[in-house]
């Protein structure tokens, strides 16, 4: 059972939620982005290793705290690792009063019907304890929609939901993540008919059971408010998808009930040769949009 205080600050506390989790295909681009090219560093665990020194920058940060950010999603190496000789999550919610969430999905299949359905996840289970015995609170797991194709995009769904239920089952909130594509040449009809699938398989939540919703933001503001309000959603967050974050605030804040998960978005003006006050000024500010964007709808 999630503990109350948990579904508390997730479904209603004013906030978003930090997106961390950036793992092995797009890490470099991360990097990239921060500043730090390929040849700055040789094999996966160095690479690693700079971007978890990135992600405990951001985490020590003073204006990185549950006064803004409800929770912050991280891949599974960052969980595993330490922050002021902590665990990571344990780190995150004592001394920053932001919950932990784990990224748990594996990547993508390649691509049918018009959609990418997850990888599968045979070690989910051993991996949901792990994460629970760590403090971990919910999990997040990524698809992506490119077409409006009704059979892809029900299967999309379908997985999703079914996941979700395997992970609710260790005591943990889903976040499900259905991402239509920003470049999709039909984004809004297959807005249309994922929307229509969440409902249908919302019915099945059980009465004692929330899930979270991380979607792209839609062509018609407010367009998911059926699901904003459904009783067995605890809150509907953003994905950046690719807006800058100028562009990414400005579309959510047309959208009641929705707040910020920005990965990319929450880091762009963040460069590994800033010094520390200009790098805190800058993530404070990148934080104070995105939480404006989050609280005030226009």
């Amino acid at each position: 059972m999630v503990d109350a205080a948990v579904i508390t600050q997730l479904s209603s506390k004013p906030g978003f939620i930090a997106a961390l989790d950036q793992s092995g295909g797009s890490t470099p681009g991360a990097l990239r982005q921060y500043g730090v090219k390929e040849d700055a560093y040789s094999g996966e665990d160095e690479m690693f290793r700079l971007v978890h020194e990135m992600r405990l920058r951001i985490m020590g940060a003073p204006s990185f705290t549950g006064d803004k950010i409800l929770a912050a999603i991280l891949f599974e190496r960052t969980m595993d690792g330490l922050a002021n000789g902590k665990p990571v999550p344990t780190y995150l919610r004592e001394d920053r009063g932001v919950l932990p969430i784990l990224k748990v999905d594996k990547g993508l299949l390649p691509e049918a019907d018009g959609v990418s359905l997850m990888k599968p996840m045979p070690d989910l289970d051993s991996l949901l304890r792990r994460a629970s015995s760590l403090g971990v609170v919910g999990t997040k797991m990524r698809s992506v929609i490119n077409l409006a194709d009704r059979k892809g995009i029900a299967a999309v769904v379908d997985q999703q939901f079914d996941v979700a239920g395997q992970i609710g089952d260790h005591g943990l909130v889903p976040i499900i993540e259905p991402e239509v594509s920003i470049k999709s040449p039909d984004k809004a009809a297959a807005e249309a008919i994922m929307r229509d699938e969440i409902l249908r398989r919302l019915e099945k939540v059980p009465g004692d059971r929330k899930v979270m919703l991380k979607l792209t933001i839609p062509s018609e503001a407010n367009f998911y408010g059926p699901l904003v309000d459904h009783d067995r959603v605890a809150r509907v967050v953003a994905l950046s998808g690719g807006y800058s974050r100028d562009e990414a605030s400005r579309l959510l804040a047309r959208n009641r009930g929705m707040i910020a998960s920005f990965s990319r978005a929450l880091v762009e003006d963040l460069r590994a040769s800033m010094s520390d006050a200009e790098f805190q000024a800058a993530l404070a500010r990148s934080i104070d949009q995105i939480f404006e964007a989050s609280t005030t709808k226009h």
